[in-house]
């Protein structure tokens, strides 16, 4: 598993969200210290994005 870094920045919305992108085999997963979890993806790029819109 690798971490493929923050959304933007520093990864802190308003909230003190820190979202990160994180590999898990074939898959790139985005994740948010407040629990929230985007679809896992093939492309690292879309998961970079969900990333990038999840609400802070």
């Amino acid at each position: 598993m690798s971490d493929l870094g923050s959304s933007s920045g520093d990864g802190r919305g308003d909230g003190g969200h820190e979202v990160t992108v994180v590999e898990r085999g074939a898959f790139a997963v985005a994740r948010c210290t407040c629990g929230w979890k985007g679809p896992a993806r093939r492309a690292r790029d879309r998961a970079r994005r969900d990333a990038a819109t999840h609400p802070a």
